[in-house]
């Protein structure tokens, strides 16, 4: 999980391991998550597959971003 502070709100962007076949490699579902103070704002729900637990994660962020963004 990955978390930085913008425009006043705490970001978080998840990554969740998505293991469908043991004998292949995982991908990550990747979410994000916009709180103020110690209450949630938004939530994104799935974002999309990825390769990486990072690249989820950076997703999840930038969804946060663009939200915030658009009602700002």
């Amino acid at each position: 999980m990955q978390t930085e502070k913008y425009r006043g709100y705490t970001l978080w962007g998840h990554a969740i391991l998505q293991q469908e076949d043991i004998l292949r490699r995982g991908r990550f579902a990747g979410s994000g998550t916009i709180m103020r103070d110690t209450k949630v704002v938004e939530v994104s729900g799935v974002l999309g597959a990825f390769e990486t637990d990072e690249e989820a994660q950076s997703a999840g962020l930038s969804w946060c971003r663009a939200w915030i963004d658009s009602h700002g």
